[in-house]
This record gives structure tokens, C-alpha cells and sequence, in this order.
């Protein structure tokens, strides 16, 4: 197995990243970096550089808000490290780019992971929906902020993304199953009077493709993106995680999101590869630079 660091234990790293390396043949996990989070029977830093000098482990984990996620990938490539990076894989499209450069340059794997392609009913989709003429499609991503990030205050700070950050997910999503590309046309951009970030979007894209965005959904959440067609509609999911075509429901397996992405850092590292896809990002920057901004209520939670 190789060793990897996990760097940043909150919430995300607790409940997908670290039950998914302990489960697979490919990782031991050696180390975690964090200023208060530690994992049991694992070796603990609370400084990123006293853990490249002190080791070599040979792959990190990058699970930090996007902000401060550049430095360490910079870090750990200048230190000949292969990196992982959550989603989304940065603050600004340059520095993702500049990364890439970098770890090219370094010779080492960077992985720009998006854990909702890994959905079960994802790739399924893309291939039912390969031939078919797309005649319109609706994203419909709600959900509850206070429930998925409470008191995280970074994601309505610059460079949070704010409700984009969520609906990331949606994007990397219909990015990776429509058979044709879409940029931005219009949107709208609802923005708390206390917050740098949006808490909610409406969007509106080439081909009929439709987007509705909300940070304050309570009960129920719905993570949904419909696609018609003229052969039928498709539609995905609990986050892609269910596929219906033709009114009836696939088998779509086991939710495998982050255990996949773990499976697909083994195996660009064995290749020597890289895999750096800034797409779902280009759909946030684009409606951050074209959309129309209206202040709402401040948010507290």
C-alpha cells in the first residue's frame, strides 16, 4: 500500500476521505496535517512543512478550503509530491492552471477530483444520453447550508463560493453527461447583505439548459438534474447517485464517490499521469462575471 497525508480534517475528511482510504488496497493512511483535527492511531502534524521535512510520504491529500489550497499543492509538488485536491480544485482557474504547470514540470500526478462524477447513475447517464439529440435540461440543486457546513463561516468569505460550492457538484455533473458543450447566457446571483459569496442562482445556459441553485432548502434536499430528449427523458438523483430513463429506475450499484476517486489517484499514479479538469469552475467564474447581483436578506447561522 502507499502512504498518503490527509490534509485538513474537518467535515468532508471525517466522513467520506478517510473512511474511503482505509478501505482500499491501494492507500495506508500515514499522516494528517490539521491545526485541531487528527484521526486515530495516526500520526498527527499540525504544520505542513514540518510533515514534507519530517517525511516521504509520497502523496497528499488536499481537503482545505479552496483558498489556502494553492500554497500547499505548491508546496508538496515543489517537494516532489503527487497531489489530490478536493473540489473544487481551487479559488481562481489561473492557479489551478499554474498547479498543472507545475506538476508537469515536477513530474508528479495532480488530481483534480469531482466526487459527484463518481455518482453511480453518472456514467450511465453519459452513455444512454451519447446519441440522443438534448432538446433541454434542468439542474434543481437545494439544499441547507446550516446542515452541510454549520458555522463555516470561509464559504461566504472570498473565494468561498458560496452556494457554487454545492453546486460545483451539479456542474461537474451535467458538464461530463450532455454529448455537446454549453456556456452561460444570463443569471441571477442572490447575495446576502452580510456575504462576499451567493446563497442562491438561477442560470440560464445554451442548448434549453436551465440551473436553480438554493443554499437555504430545508426538509428534503434535492440534488436533481433532468435532461429531455428527443427519445425520452433522463433523469439523476440523490446527486446522481439514482438514474431513471423512460420513467423506469436503472440499477445503478453502490455509492462508490470517494472510494472511486481514491481508485483513480492509485492509478494515475502508477501511470505517471495527471488529470486536471477546471470545466464546472469556468461555469462558476462565467456567472460570477456575467451575473446580474441582488442583495437579500443577511444570513446568519
Amino acid at each position: 500500500m502507499t502512504p498518503i497525508c490527509l490534509v485538513g480534517i474537518g467535515k468532508i475528511a471525517v466522513d467520506q476521505h478517510v473512511p474511503a482510504i482505509n478501505a482500499s488496497p491501494d492507500w495506508e493512511l500515514a499522516a494528517t496535517v490539521s491545526r485541531a483535527g487528527t484521526v486515530d492511531g495516526v500520526q498527527a502534524f499540525t504544520d505542513f512543512d514540518q510533515m514534507l521535512a519530517e517525511t516521504d510520504i509520497p502523496v497528499i491529500s488536499l481537503c482545505l478550503p479552496p483558498v489556502p489550497r494553492y500554497a500547499y499543492a505548491a508546496k508538496a509538488i515543489a517537494a516532489g509530491r503527487h497531489v489530490m485536491l478536493e473540489k473544487p480544485p481551487g479559488a481562481t482557474l489561473a492557479e489551478v492552471h499554474a498547479l498543472a504547470d507545475m506538476a508537469q514540470t515536477a513530474g508528479v500526478t495532480l488530481f483534480t477530483t469531482w466526487h459527484s462524477r463518481m455518482a453511480a447513475g453518472v456514467a450511465p447517464a453519459k452513455a444512454w444520453l451519447a446519441d440522443k439529440k438534448i432538446t433541454g435540461a434542468h439542474i434543481n440543486w437545494k439544499e441547507d447550508v446550516r446542515r452541510w457546513h454549520p458555522g463555516q463561516a470561509w464559504v461566504f468569505e472570498p473565494g468561498g463560493m458560496g452556494v457554487f460550492d454545492p453546486g460545483s457538484n451539479a456542474l461537474s455533473i451535467i458538464t461530463e453527461i450532455l454529448p455537446m458543450p454549453i456556456h452561460l447566457q444570463s443569471a441571477e446571483l442572490l447575495f446576502p447583505a452580510n456575504c462576499d459569496t451567493p446563497i442562491a442562482a438561477q442560470m440560464q445556459w445554451t442548448e434549453n439548459v436551465i440551473g436553480d441553485f438554493d443554499w437555504l432548502q430545508e426538509g428534503p434536499q434535492s440534488w436533481d438534474i433532468t435532461v429531455e430528449t428527443s427519445e425520452g427523458t433522463l433523469a439523476l438523483h440523490d446527486g446522481g447517485a439514482r438514474l431513471v430513463t423512460g420513467g423506469t429506475e436503472a440499477s445503478a450499484g453502490a455509492d462508490r464517490e470517494y472510494p472511486a476517486l481514491y481508485d483513480r489517484m492509485a492509478a494515475l499514479v502508477q501511470s505517471g499521469g495527471s488529470e486536471v479538469d477546471v470545466t464546472p469552475m469556468i461555469h462558476v467564474a462565467d456567472a460570477l462575471t456575467l451575473g446580474k447581483r441582488i442583495t437579500v436578506d443577511a444570513f446568519h447561522f
